[in-house]
């Protein structure tokens, strides 16, 4: 037989995603664009939203306990003030209401009813009109302390929440002990005081938990993330070194080899058309194109391996099956024929001597999985893969990496004076590493 003619190289172009897959590259840089702004703490903004809530509806239901004390006490206040004292604690505290249902302005509007609270306390008994000056019962602010101290602690940071959820509740026990607070026995007012103070650090303390706790979670997720873009970066800096290495063995390595070997003008004028198309690629290359979601059925992918076959002038075998409804994606077909291209290139090459009656075959089935085996096999020479030197280019990068790439599996099963069987699965399997 005559000598093998140069086989045509495979066009390699950008790698193309399925429907619904994202482009690593795209991902990563979206992370990249992310990580330069401050990301929402998502946890801390739920608990948040959570504790308001929750702060605003017991004080709902407080101030509607509330609001029988207030009318019965009203007449005992100073003309004016005792309106006043009251539109400015319900007021407040509606306003704190409504912030927590539309979500916005929560800290200001709880702050400030908590401010308002504490200062009616310090004016509660100027604000007293009574003939004896004693009141009857316990003042009606006494019933608003828990969702003052609560109102704090959502608002306020953590030291002036404590210190706000020690000083009201002491406040109202000393206005308690007053005449104007009801004159009640010392130890009657240190427990009411007690008592406040008791359930604004529960309050307290189960806020802050909380607080703390969703703030770890946003912490981790944040580094999670950070991680996960970085291996997404690593990951698509793999797939571009990939590409290029499969362009610099597939067209401009083998365009440097040809050219050294021509020794005719016919040699020289290939030489020179595969320098061209290696220019071609390597520009092609420069631009990654939106991904393809085009479907390639699988018998084009046969008929452009097929007659890549009889490019060769050494005789291989074709053996396929039908599979007239199968289809691939487009960067799953390129990826299968660039990387059998390379693999029938290597066995003429390297299977035995130029002319040698070395048999050869091409095989592709379908298989369950949904997508297609194609094999490669000789009876040649054979060679031992754990023995190639890793500057070879063809099987790891041409071949195995490629082939990876696109989501697909290649097992190696060879051996000196045994033959070459390489088998090109696609999608992945769970069978198990290369052989």
């Amino acid at each position: 037989m005559g000598a093998p003619r140069p086989a045509e190289a495979p066009p390699v172009r950008s790698f193309r995603l399925a429907p619904g897959r994202v482009a690593p590259e795209q991902l990563g840089a979206d992370l990249l664009n992310e990580s330069k702004q401050p990301r929402k703490p998502i946890s801390r903004a739920q608990i948040e939203r959570v504790v308001s809530r929750a702060v605003g509806g017991v004080g709902a239901i407080f101030a509607l306990q509330t609001y029988p004390a207030m009318l019965h006490q009203l007449d005992s206040l100073k003309p004016g003030l005792g309106i006043a004292l009251t539109v400015a604690i319900f007021g407040g505290l509606g306003l704190a209401i409504i912030a927590t249902l539309v979500k916005r302005f929560i800290r200001f509007t709880s702050g400030l009813f908590a401010i308002l609270y504490l200062v009616a306390l310090v004016a509660w008994p100027a604000m007293l009109n009574t003939p004896d000056g004693v009141l009857d019962g316990k003042s009606w602010l006494w019933y608003l302390c828990t969702v003052a101290t609560s109102c704090a602690a959502v608002s306020f940071p953590l030291w002036w929440a404590m210190t706000y959820t020690l000083l009201a509740p002491i406040a109202y026990g000393i206005v308690r002990v007053l005449p104007a607070g009801g004159g009640a026995e010392p130890m009657l007012g240190a427990l009411d005081a007690f008592y406040a103070i008791l359930l604004g650090q529960v309050v307290l303390i189960i806020i802050t938990m909380l607080r703390q706790a969703t703030a770890a979670v946003d912490t981790a997720q944040t580094n999670a993330l950070q991680t996960y873009s970085a291996a997404v970066r690593q990951h698509a800096t793999e797939v571009e070194r990939v590409q290029v290495d499969s362009i610099v063995h597939d067209s401009v390595l083998a365009a440097l080899l040809s050219a050294a070997a021509a020794g005719t003008p016919k040699g020289a004028e290939l030489a020179s058309t595969m320098a061209r198309e290696a220019i071609t690629r390597l520009n092609e290359a420069g631009s990654i194109p939106v991904g393809d979601d085009s479907m390639v059925p699988f018998s084009e992918l046969k008929d452009k391996i097929r007659a890549l076959a009889g490019r060769f002038d050494e005789p291989i075998e074709f053996i396929d099956c039908d599979a007239e409804n199968l289809s691939l994606p487009a960067y799953a077909s390129e990826a299968l024929y660039a990387a059998t291209a390379q693999a029938v290139s290597n066995s003429v090459q390297h299977a035995g001597a130029p002319g040698a009656p070395v048999p050869r075959s091409v095989r592709m089935n379908a298989n369950l999985l949904g997508g297609c085996t194609i094999e490669i096999a000789d009876s040649g020479v054979g060679f031992d893969p754990e023995l190639v030197p890793s500057e070879r280019l063809g099987l790891r990068i041409s071949i195995r990496e490629r082939v990876a790439t696109a989501g697909g599996m290649v097992h190696v099963r060879s051996g000196l004076g045994r033959g070459t069987s390489i088998q090109i699965e696609w999608p992945l399997s769970d069978g198990g590493d290369d052989a």
